[in-house]
C-alpha cells in the first residue's frame, strides 16, 4: 500500500510516500514546497539516486503546492509512480485535536468541523493543516484521508497533569488546559526504544526528549503519557530555537503594558524572537551557537546553558513524577546529533543512577544507539525519530479496517 504523508504549514508542505508492505516499509520519494504564496517558491526533493535537487516555482496556494508534489511524483523522470491512482490514501499531521481526538482518524465532514473548532486555540498550525486536506479533497476527492493528531498520544495524562490552576470556567468553556504535542514522535520512539532494546514497553517508566528547533519532553508509564512539557501551545515548557518556553506571565503582561503591545505582538516575540535566538542575540541554530561559543561570546554560552538545564530540570522533575526511570531517549534535530548537549545534560544525573559512555556517546549521531554504559542503572538511548512512519501506519490501518 502506497501512503502519501504530508504536512502542511501556514507557506510550506513537506511530503513522504511511502509503501508499506509487510513489515519491509520504503520510503519511495520525499520533499516539501517552500515559500508558498512568494514569487521565489520552490519545490526541493530527493531524486532516484537520492541527490537533492530544487524545482523553483511560482505556487500561489496549497492546492497548486500539493498539485506540484504530485506532478513530481508522477513525474516521468524524477517520479516514482505513473499515476495519482498508485496512491492508496494520504495521512495528514494534523497539529491540534483538543480533547476530540485521542487518536488517529478517518477523514470526513465531522472530522473536518472539528479541527476546525480547534482553530481558536491553534491559530498558526490548523488552519494550515486544513489546506492541505482540503487540496486533497479536491485534487483525488476519492482517496481515503486520515488525520493523525500531534496531540492525541497525550490524552492519557490524569487532570492533576494537564489542568492548570485559573479559575475552572477557562477550562469548561474555553477548554484551556495542557495538551501537548509532538505525541506522533513521542509514541514513535517510546515504542521503538523498547523494541530496540528488547523489553515491554508495559514495564517501563520512559522520558522521551525531542530536542529540536521546537522541543517538548514526555514522561511515559507503561506505555502512556502522564505528562508533557508543551501546553495548551507549543510555547510552554523547554527553552527552544525562538519560542520562550516556560516564563512568569506576569512578566508577559509587564512587557505588554510598558510597551504598549498588542496579543499579536507579543505572540510574535515569545514565538519567535525569544529562546536561543533571543537570549544570544546570534541565532535559533545550534551549530552557529556553538561557534559563537567557540569565539567566545558569553550570551550564546549563557543561552546553551539554560537551554541544557531546561533539559535537566524536566527529566529529574519527570523521574520524581513517575518514581523513577528505566529509559531516558533522545530525538529530534538537537537530541540525536548534539553529542555536547547530551554529555552534559546526562553528566547531571548520576545520583539516579545514569552513567553515559563518553566516546560512545561522542561517536553517536542520528543512529540507534545505547549510549549509556553497562553499569548504568538508566538506559540512555538515541533513537531517531519518524513520525511520517507512524503516520503512514496510522493510516494503512484505518484504511484496512
Amino acid at each position: 500500500m502506497n501512503i502519501l504523508v504530508l504536512n502542511s504549514g501556514s507557506s510550506s508542505v513537506k511530503y513522504k510516500l511511502i509503501s508499506l508492505d509487510g513489515n519491509n516499509d520504503t520510503t519511495l520519494a520525499e520533499g516539501g514546497v517552500e515559500k508558498i504564496g512568494l514569487p521565489d517558491g520552490f519545490l526541493k526533493f530527493k531524486k532516484a539516486d537520492g541527490s537533492k535537487a530544487i524545482d523553483e516555482l511560482g505556487l500561489i496556494d496549497h492546492k497548486q503546492a500539493i498539485e506540484a508534489i504530485l506532478n513530481k511524483l508522477t513525474d516521468p523522470v524524477d517520479g516514482c509512480i505513473k499515476s495519482y491512482k498508485e496512491i492508496d490514501a494520504v495521512g495528514h499531521r494534523v497539529v491540534h485535536g483538543g480533547e476530540k481526538f485521542s487518536e488517529s482518524v478517518l477523514i470526513n465532514d465531522d472530522v473536518k468541523a472539528m479541527i476546525r473548532e480547534c482553530y481558536s486555540i491553534a491559530p498558526l498550525h490548523n488552519p494550515a493543516n486544513m489546506t492541505g486536506i482540503d487540496a486533497i479533497t479536491a485534487l483525488m476527492p476519492d482517496v481515503p484521508q486520515v488525520g493523525v493528531f500531534d496531540t492525541a498520544f497525550h490524552q492519557t495524562m490524569p487532570a492533576k497533569a494537564y489542568m492548570y490552576a485559573l479559575p475552572y470556567k477557562y477550562y469548561t468553556e474555553d477548554g484551556i488546559r495542557r495538551y501537548g504535542f509532538h505525541g506522533t514522535s513521542h509514541r514513535y520512539v517510546s515504542g521503538r526504544v523498547c523494541e530496540f532494546l528488547g523489553c515491554d514497553i508495559t514495564k517501563q517508566r520512559i522520558i522521551t526528549c525531542h530536542i529540536g528547533n521546537g522541543a517538548s519532553m514526555a514522561a511515559i508509564v507503561d506505555g502512556k503519557c502522564v505528562d508533557t512539557s508543551m501546553g495548551l501551545t507549543p510555547v510552554e515548557g523547554l527553552m527552544m530555537g525562538t519560542r520562550v518556553g516556560d516564563v512568569d506571565p506576569g512578566a508577559l503582561t509587564f512587557i505588554m503594558e510598558k510597551y504598549g503591545l498588542s496579543a499579536k505582538e507579543l505572540s510574535n516575540i515569545i514565538n519567535k524572537e525569544s529562546g536561543l535566538l533571543g537570549v544570544s542575540g546570534v541565532s535559533s541554530d545550534m551549530r552557529e551557537i556553538d561557534a559563537a561559543i567557540a569565539a567566545g561570546n558569553e550570551r550564546a554560552r549563557l543561552a546553551l546553558d539554560m537551554y541544557k538545564f531546561r533539559i535537566t530540570k524536566y527529566i529529574g522533575a519527570y523521574a520524581a513524577e513517575m518514581g523513577g526511570v528505566d529509559i531516558i531517549v533522545f530525538t529530534g534535530g538537537v537530541g540525536e546529533n548534539q553529542t555536547g548537549l547530551r554529555y552534559d545534560v546526562c553528566s547531571t544525573l548520576g545520583f539516579m543512577g545514569v552513567e553515559i559512555d563518553k566516546e560512545l556517546n561522542a561517536r553517536t549521531r542520528g543512529t540507534e544507539t545505547v549510549i549509556s554504559t553497562p553499569e548504568s542503572r538508566v538506559k540512555v538511548v538515541v533513537i531517531p525519530t519518524d513520525e511520517e512512519l507512524t503516520i503512514a501506519r496510522d493510516t494503512r490501518a484505518l484504511v484496512e479496517k
